[in-house]
């Protein structure tokens, strides 16, 4: 893979552009969700330190909860301001309404997700949310969703039932019918971790193969969403069989939980916000920062994201 500090990313690419350049390099860009601004600064500061691209992500939950067009307005300012390429992705959008909300907010990529329903309802949906939002703003990456990968990027105590995989065939049906730039594969991944996997004691393991096939059947980019507690080789080893954006959002959140906790319990009399929360800034970062190494080819020790393990 393609060592860090070689791509030669600068704000004023586009994120066709990143996307194209990482995958000729052997790397993925890092997706990681946020929900407030504490997570925002903290993936900005790790895009930063590491001089990397970063896809800042937010769910239609999340952006009620921050503001669609506020988050957009901040993201914005940042990539001027730091002259990083920062992109914005509104994750799991469920309703044509909610995607043309970030189209016209100005997010570069719009998640368009209805894997859900029935197929025939999801191609017909996903087609006409794609239509809609290029019609807002033509540049703009249109991704699909097809196959089960559970829902919720929270801590479970089981696995959430059957999980059905994609299939080759199913991609390139999707792709063909829909118009879409991304497309999210159900390929062993899954939302959310298991209380396992927090404790350290299991990752995920995926389909390499399957993930390589539809790459070939497919002919576009690839994401894989629920990549928190993902064992490191497998991500090495999707990447190199076509992955092209990875989704981190569980492990940041429990590393802001527990940081947090950590930080309320060192002074009980603090009440300076600021004060409070700059080392979960810090503790969310180290493991975006992690991340982002690891996606692009960096050796990365277990240790460097043991808040999450």
């Amino acid at each position: 893979m393609t060592a860090i500090g070689t791509l030669g990313n600068t704000n004023k690419d586009t994120l066709r552009d990143v996307l194209t350049r990482l995958e000729k390099g052997g790397a993925a860009l890092g997706h990681f969700n946020v929900a407030d601004q504490v997570l925002l600064k903290a993936v900005i500061a790790a895009a930063a330190e590491t001089k990397l691209p970063v896809f800042v992500g937010a769910s239609e939950g999340e952006r009620e909860f921050f503001g669609a067009r506020q988050l957009a307005a901040l993201v914005k300012s940042m990539r001027q301001e730091s002259a990083l390429p920062i992109f914005l992705n509104a994750d799991h959008t469920h309703s044509l309404e909610k995607a043309l909300e970030a189209a016209n907010a100005g997010f570069d990529a719009v998640g368009v997700d209805f894997s859900a329903s029935p197929i025939e309802e999801n191609v017909a949906r996903t087609r006409e949310t794609v239509q809609a939002i290029k019609a807002v703003n033509p540049a703009i990456l249109a991704e699909g969703e097809i196959g089960n990968i559970g829902t919720g990027s929270e801590i479970h105590d089981t696995a959430q039932g059957d999980r059905k995989l994609t299939t080759p065939e199913e991609a390139r049906q999707f792709v063909e019918a829909t118009g879409i730039d991304i497309l999210a594969p159900a390929v062993g991944n899954m939302h959310g971790m298991l209380k396992s996997m927090v404790q350290g004691k299991a990752k995920k393991h995926l389909d390499l193969e399957r993930i390589a096939q539809i790459k070939q059947a497919a002919g576009i980019f690839l994401t894989l969403h629920g990549g928190s507690g993902t064992d490191d080789e497998h991500f090495r080893k999707a990447i190199a069989s076509g992955i092209n954006i990875v989704h981190i959002n569980t492990e940041l959140r429990v590393a802001w939980r527990r940081s947090l906790g950590e930080s309320l319990a060192r002074d009980p009399n603090e009440v300076v916000p600021y004060k409070i929360l700059r080392p979960v800034v810090d503790s969310v970062k180290q493991v975006v920062s992690a991340r982002l190494r690891l996606f692009h080819g960096e050796a990365v020790s277990p240790a460097a994201v043991g808040s999450v393990a």
